[in-house]
């Protein structure tokens, strides 16, 4: 492996701003890409049909590259401002490297395609109280630089909101419930979205158990001038409202509270429902096979399992209650190793499908002896 580090020193040594692997042979991912993104590079990761993120410091990048090319990949393509450069390793693992100058409009073009500002919906330049509060932004509204992570994944955030609502009629009342707030400007964020960005009629409510909490976001709602965002101490299965609740968020519910945010937001019929699930431990101390057995006796494989098991069950749980879900990729705000987010919009699905997804669930409950919360929850509420 040698030449090819060397190879590739020489090749991270012209500053690409982008890098694609290919021609790997029974690898996991069908091509690699990796682009420089200000002052970080994103890895995507491409299967057949998604792909997988992943960002990196320039320190780290050399590491990763050579973490990839171990897997087998055997083209490496890299392309910076002043060459192109091609590698190829041959199944000896002997290394071709061929150079490609950029002259001309072909070398003026290089920077800018890589340069191109990611079109945010949380623009940069724009005066924002909850980010500049946060230490996201400058009070002109710039991006502090060593918070830019925490910008990307707040405009992720809200990019997953955006096409949920893109089809909502702008001139009918949008009524939210924030399960479990917090202290996480998050709320004050969306709130921003839908009212500065949308100018929708929303009626938003947090919800948390602690009392400084409610005291404090209400202050910060005053101060911003949010006059229709409101807080209240308590927890969802007390939450009385009338009228419909259009949209649940619940991010970091711990364990089975996520089954209860889901449990009461499908009583409430809710059109929307966003859920970030926080520590599952319910499965965890229930999950038994003895076929599959290989995916639980080491316990941080059968932690995991776990964990994926749960979520998934949620999503088809949701499917069989006639709401259309998408588990998707999600890096939040803390930095959590549970990476998945929940997207559930309320649908036209049909008797068959709904059927499928319950006998997947059972299916799934009777192989690894497991019966959680939110299928409980909702069998015994006649839902199922």
């Amino acid at each position: 492996m040698e030449q090819i580090y060397e190879a590739l020193k020489e090749v991270l040594a012209s500053k690409p701003y982008k890098l694609v692997l290919s021609s790997g042979k029974g690898c996991e991912y069908q091509k690699i890409v990796v682009q420089l993104k200000g002052d970080y590079y994103q890895i995507e990761k491409y299967t057949q049909k998604q792909v997988f993120h992943e960002n990196v410091k320039p320190a780290e990048l050399e590491n990763a590259l050579r973490s990839l090319l171990e897997l087998g990949y055997r083209q490496l393509n890299s392309y910076a401002d002043s060459e192109q450069m091609e590698m190829k390793i041959s199944k000896k693992g002997k290394v071709l490297l061929n150079r490609r100058k950029q002259e001309g409009a072909a070398a003026k073009a290089a920077p800018a395609a890589h340069n191109k500002e990611k079109n945010y919906i949380l623009k940069e330049g724009t005066i924002i109280p909850p980010l500049v509060d946060l230490g996201i932004f400058t009070p002109d509204g710039r991006v502090v630089k060593s918070m830019y992570d925490k910008y990307r994944q707040i405009n992720r955030f809200i990019e997953i909101v955006d096409d949920a609502v893109s089809s909502w009629d702008e001139g009918k009342e949008l009524t939210i419930v924030d399960f479990g707030c917090g202290k996480s400007y998050l709320t004050f964020i969306l709130y921003y979205y839908f009212v500065e960005l949308h100018h929708l009629p929303v009626t938003m409510i947090g919800l948390d158990l602690k009392a400084d909490v409610i005291e404090h976001c209400n202050q910060v709602a005053q101060k911003y001038g949010y006059d229709r965002l409101r807080f209240e101490m308590g927890d969802i299965n007390g939450f009385r409202y009338e009228g419909a609740i259009d949209m649940v968020i619940t991010l970091h519910a711990c364990d089975t509270a996520t089954d209860f945010a889901l449990y009461n937001a499908i009583q409430w019929n809710t059109k929307m429902i966003f859920s970030v699930p926080c520590c599952q431990h319910e499965l965890n101390a229930q999950i038994k096979t003895d076929e599959l057995s290989v995916l639980t006796k080491y316990g941080i494989i059968k932690e995991r399992v776990a964990a994926l098991l749960t979520d998934g069950i949620r999503g088809s749980l949701l499917e069989a209650c006639g709401y259309k879900t998408q588990l998707l990729e999600f890096v939040d705000l803390t930095h959590s190793p549970k990476n998945i987010l929940i997207r559930a919009v309320k649908s036209n699905v049909s008797a068959k499908k709904k059927q499928a997804s319950l006998d997947e669930v059972k299916r799934s409950m009777e192989t690894f002896s497991v019966e959680p919360t939110l299928y409980r929850l909702l069998s015994e509420a006649g839902k199922i």
